[in-house]
């Protein structure tokens, strides 16, 4: 059974004597990571050469992201949104292209903890820079409220919000991944037959999009949160 399922981890290429090896996930996120630049370099490219009253082709695809984009971050974070729409739009980029890989014959590299989890300290670096930068010392001492007694109980908090970000993100990736490449390893070929289809549309399309979003949700709403009336 083992060498009928592969689950797409695998070390490809050793280094420093095999204790460290450029894995599938290396690769997938290097490939993923050069279709956003070709996308930007097309996308710089259609915005400059294109007609502002009359846009078509990318160009209208480019106007259509950057919009829906801006109205989402606007909607969720305010006046402070012009700040966050870049970093925001960066992620879902990224995260959506990540999950949806498995489209392409790739394992995403959100299937992978130590992405997810790059990802989610990304953010947590912004959580915590805003409740510094806008609540003082006030970061500090809202850690004992609503009593002293709860401080340690608010410091896990605090440090779980990575956690639960990266591991509800890699959870639900991973679990695709994993029912995928038994469906693939296990069933014989006629049940595959248009099959596939229908799991990769949603495992991979519907599952990485709603993964997408809900990222990026939390990622504004934790932000917003420590920024407050500010």
């Amino acid at each position: 059974m083992g060498n009928e399922v592969d689950f797409m981890i695998h070390g490809l290429i050793p280094l420093f004597g095999g204790k460290v090896w450029i894995t599938t996930t290396h690769v997938c996120t290097v490939i993923v990571m050069v279709t956003i630049l070709i996308f930007a370099f097309a996308a710089r490219r259609a915005i400059l050469r294109g007609d502002p009253d009359h846009p078509s082709g990318l160009q209208n695809v480019v106007e259509f992201l950057v919009e829906t984009v801006a109205n989402l971050v606007g909607s969720n974070m305010g006046r402070h949104a012009p700040k966050y729409i870049n970093y925001i739009g960066t992620i879902m980029l990224f995260i959506f292209l990540s999950n949806i890989s498995g489209l392409f014959g790739l394992r995403p590299p959100t299937a992978d903890y130590c992405t997810t989890l790059c990802l989610a300290l990304f953010t947590f670096v912004l959580i915590q820079y805003n409740n510094v930068k806008y609540n003082k010392f006030g970061a500090i001492t809202g850690l004992f409220q609503p009593l002293p007694i709860l401080f340690p109980i608010n410091l896990i908090g605090e440090f779980a919000t990575p956690l639960s970000l990266s591991l509800r993100l890699f959870g639900n990736v991973m679990a695709g991944t994993i029912m995928l490449a038994l469906f693939y390893g296990l069933l014989p070929i006629f049940v595959k037959i248009g099959i596939p289809t229908f799991l990769h549309a949603y495992l991979d399309l519907f599952s990485g999009a709603i993964q997408t979003f809900v990222f990026s949700m939390l990622t504004m709403v934790f932000i917003s949160e420590k920024i407050g009336e500010n």
